[in-house]
């Protein structure tokens, strides 16, 4: 979307409909092709301006409407959403709405152009549960009546797994493991992904159960480590893993980047080399496969 300062560094391919968009000038996209609904409802608004306008304005910006087009498109907008009584809201204040409210306008800002594909950063973060699942589903319905692309960050998996075609998962600003969302879920291969599941409770769980965290900090973005990115975290991490970046490896259509892939003879070999040390390459104590200190 081009929102971050110029001097950010950007690398690699990023292309819409055959165009490039990295390093180009994407304001042809912005407002006709291509929107976003940002995480916080509560600071997206303008505050000093009523919803109904901050909906009806790129309506007559980008698709020349009149104001009374405007303004009956932006009604229906917020009845599709679900907001009640919506001529009356057209006039209202943000403050005036709850949060849930005001995600819905957000999404109508975003659906007011008809864009072929929506990008939706945590739409649900600060929402409770029956509010995001009220979202999620109306994002997906909306999706498949308009057939627009969508493109979800989250850091929920519950939400990825049950409504996301593919998963990409990201750690330290690269990309861990793609890779259809059932089979991400059944058959990962890059230990990030596999301790991202293990560290999330389960019903089933007996009480008392320990969970399991991923040990460790972050990496720095800016100034990150050579090497793999998790390899400090990583109960499989050699040698090699600190200084290499692993390449590619594609298979069928899982891809993943990992020296020593989970469910592989070369992962297994490398978890019970570090289980045997009592440490990984990176000095990570580890014991078992379900107790990393």
């Amino acid at each position: 979307m081009g929102l971050l300062g110029a001097n950010i560094i950007e690398g690699g391919s990023a292309k819409f409909q055959g165009e490039e968009l990295v390093n180009t000038n994407r304001q042809k996209f912005w407002g006709t092709k291509m929107a976003m609904i940002f995480q916080d409802p509560m600071t997206s608004l303008n505050p000093v301006m009523k919803v109904g306008k901050q909906v009806s304005e790129p309506l007559r910006l980008h698709q020349g409407m009149s104001k009374k087009e405007a303004r009956d498109r932006t009604v229906e907008l917020f009845t599709l959403v679900g907001i009640p009584e919506p001529a009356k809201r057209f006039g209202e204040y943000p403050h005036q709405l709850s949060g849930g409210m005001r995600q819905r306008v957000m999404i109508s800002i975003a659906l007011a152009i008809e864009p072929d594909i929506l990008i939706a950063d945590e739409p649900t973060t600060s929402l409770d549960v029956t509010v995001q699942k009220y979202i999620l589903d109306l994002l997906v319905d909306v999706q498949s009546k308009s057939n627009m692309s969508m493109v979800i960050i989250t850091h929920d998996l519950g939400v990825a797994r049950g409504r996301a075609d593919e998963i990409m998962v990201m750690y330290g600003g690269r990309i861990m493991e793609k890779a259809p969302s059932e089979t991400v879920f059944q058959e990962m291969k890059h230990p990030y992904t596999e301790a991202l599941l293990s560290s999330i409770p389960r019903l089933n769980d007996p009480k008392h159960t320990r969970l399991t965290p991923i040990e460790g900090f972050p990496p720095d973005i800016v100034d990150g480590p050579e090497g793999c990115k998790f390899a400090a975290r990583c109960k499989y991490a050699q040698d090699i893993c600190l200084t290499s970046t692993p390449e590619e490896t594609t298979i069928d259509s899982h891809t993943y980047f990992c020296h020593f892939p989970v469910g592989t003879d070369a992962g297994s070999e490398a978890f019970q080399s570090n289980v045997a040390k009592g440490f990984t390459a990176a000095g990570l104590k580890i014991k078992s496969k379900r107790e990393v200190v």
